[in-house]
């Protein structure tokens, strides 16, 4: 599906947006809404043709039947007839609102996914697709709510006023008046309504992503034997739902009463009227009664209309709540024709980059470097020092304040991150898979790969003997975030999935440190496999498993303060040298970033 970065940021423009791929559709349904609301004064004034020649015959019965046939025909054609139109209309409406459903839910998917990773740290996932979800559902109901009760009412209104304004002017004239007093005060009355709805959103929207937080975290319930707690913290968060939901139901509750009084009132007065036209003989039956199943008609056609109002407002309240997804422009986008990214050695540069998370806290200030092509290079440094921030650097999920990052001469910044990351294969500490078959999860890696390459690489990992093992092999789902595999399963799973994609660019991340002392012997075979002739960047706290590596940087608050072999490194009195002998006798590099801390006191 295409990228949309150009979506309208007004709800008219956005709905504009998916209507017009449909509007063929769409304005078939505008124009049965015009045939069905002529049914109103049509069907009212055949009525009133009925009665009078019923009258008018009195107690002549002779020609009544042929004198009525024609009229009492056309009044139950007209029934028939609209009963067909209301069900093309269902039918034109099943056709149109899924699949726009379908495409707004995907458009906006496609638009949120392009957000940089920043964006994900600081929104909750569960709120994010509860406005995905909300945008769909109330695009479909604001829409019918517009051409049911908005435009079918409007068009009923404007035709039986004329009808009835060619037949009683007076009567017309009333009926004008009291649409307009009557719309005035649900107008006046829905601005608080409308304000309502939009807060009610949000905290919906807000107490969804906390409810899904929980359960995403629902083993540290468990585990902290933290349930009344949770369901304490989740309670504030529902309750001030529940009472901003109470307060808008009752101010929608107190506008149903006064709209069923004034529709009360106005019948009333309408039929006094009437009456008294009836005793100066200004009317007949066949008028007394058109102009009454007119009136009671339109007057509560405009109270469902006045109704669906309040419900519009909800539902719009509710979209332009949804509608800031797209509002936030991304952090991170391509260049206008942002070439791809082209690796043959996988060389990779900083040149003078600058960058910081906070304004005035540089992580990196001037930082240059050059690691070429095929190089083995580890990353070693205390939490915070640098490191992850420069693989994220590299896969461009922050921009750099200044200075560039170069792929085989290439400008990071120049090309599209599509190209960049297909490039780069990243494994992480711990590997997050999908609630879907082992043999997609790892597929995920290169989607276009045979299931023959799937096992070939899930042996070359280890990790095929597990999964023949298990109920469903291959076809096995592995549960959210893979909860049904152990850490070192899942490792293995990302392990192979690396092997799939086969990019240029390796990023092992912690990428054997959930593994048994067995099963990292038998992984460190594939990893050496899959670091050939590959440019590999290798984050390890576990300093054992870099002694192969080509090179080793050791970062300290941004700066690269050793960079060598291992045996380089060890041969001098430096930090990777105390903190090996640290961790040969048992210490990790938490402990030696206490010591440190300690003895900077």
């Amino acid at each position: 599906m295409p990228q949309h970065t150009d979506l309208p940021k007004n709800l008219a423009g956005f709905f504009w947006f998916f209507l017009r791929k449909r509007r063929n559709s769409f304005l078939g349904m505008i124009f049965l809404l015009v045939l069905m609301a002529l049914y109103t004064p049509l069907s009212s004034y055949v009525l009133k043709i009925l009665i009078d020649t019923v009258t008018d015959y009195g107690s002549d019965n002779g020609g009544l039947w042929q004198a009525v046939m024609m009229p009492a025909a056309i009044y139950i054609f007209l029934m028939l007839f609209v009963e067909i139109i209301w069900r093309i209309f269902d039918y034109l409406a099943l056709k149109m609102f899924p699949a726009l459903k379908a495409d707004i839910t995907l458009t906006l998917f496609d638009y949120v996914e392009q957000h940089a990773y920043s964006y994900f740290q600081q929104n909750f996932s569960g709120s994010l697709a509860n406005k995905i979800s909300d945008m769909a559902k109330g695009f479909e109901s604001v829409m019918m709510q517009l051409m049911e009760p908005f435009i079918l009412q409007s068009l009923s209104f404007i035709f039986t006023a004329a009808s009835m304004y060619l037949i009683h002017p007076y009567f017309a004239f009333g009926l004008i008046i009291w649409a307009i007093l009557f719309f005035s005060m649900v107008g006046f009355l829905s601005k608080k309504t409308y304000s309502m709805a939009t807060r009610f959103s949000e905290i919906r929207s807000l107490s969804v992503g906390k409810v899904v937080d929980s359960i995403t975290n629902i083993i540290n319930v468990k585990l902290f034997a933290n349930s009344r707690f949770e369901n304490e913290y989740l309670n504030r968060y529902l309750d001030e739902t529940a009472r901003k939901d109470q307060k808008l139901q009752w101010e929608m509750l107190k506008l149903k009463i006064i709209q069923g009084l004034s529709i009360t009132a106005f019948l009333g007065g309408m039929i006094a009227f009437l009456i008294e036209a009836r005793i100066r003989n200004e009317v007949t039956v066949g008028d007394f009664v058109f102009i009454i199943n007119a009136a009671v008609s339109i007057s509560w056609g405009l109270w469902y209309l006045a109704t669906h109002l309040i419900d519009f407002t909800q539902d719009f309240g509710m979209c332009r709540q949804a509608l800031t997804l797209i509002n936030l422009p991304h952090e991170i986008t391509d260049i206008p024709d942002a070439k791809s990214l082209k690796i043959s050695k996988g060389e990779i540069v900083f040149d003078r980059v600058h960058f910081h998370y906070v304004k005035g806290h540089n992580i990196f200030e001037d930082k240059t470097i050059v690691i070429p092509g095929g190089q083995k290079v580890g990353l070693v440094g205390f939490s915070g020092s640098g490191k992850s921030t420069f693989v994220s650097l590299i896969l461009r999920f922050f921009d750099v304040k200044s200075g560039r990052i170069l792929l085989d001469g290439q400008n990071i910044a120049e090309v599209s991150q599509q190209t960049l990351r297909a490039n780069i294969a990243m494994i992480p500490q711990d590997p997050l898979l999908f609630h879907r078959s082992l043999m997609e999860n790892i597929r995920y890696g290169r989607l276009d790969a045979t299931d023959e390459e799937i096992i070939e690489a899930s042996k070359k990992a280890h990790c095929h003997e597990f999964i023949v093992s298990m109920e469903g092999g291959y076809h096995a789902l592995v549960g959210e975030r893979g909860v049904k595999l152990s850490g070192g399963q899942r490792q293995r799973i990302a392990i192979a999935r690396a092997i799939v994609k086969n990019a240029p660019i390796l990023i092992l991340d912690e990428a054997t440190s959930a593994l048994d002392s067995i099963t990292e012997k038998k992984i460190k075979d594939s990893l050496s496999y899959l670091m050939e002739r590959r440019t590999t960047l290798v984050i390890a706290h576990r300093l054992s498993t870099l002694v192969d590596m080509d090179r080793i940087l050791v970062f300290e608050k941004g700066h690269i303060v050793e960079d060598g072999t291992h045996q380089e490194l060890m041969n001098s009195e430096s930090y990777y040298a105390r903190l090996w002998n640290m961790q040969a006798g048992g210490f990790l590099v938490e402990d030696w970033e206490e010591q440190e801390e300690e003895n900077s006191l």
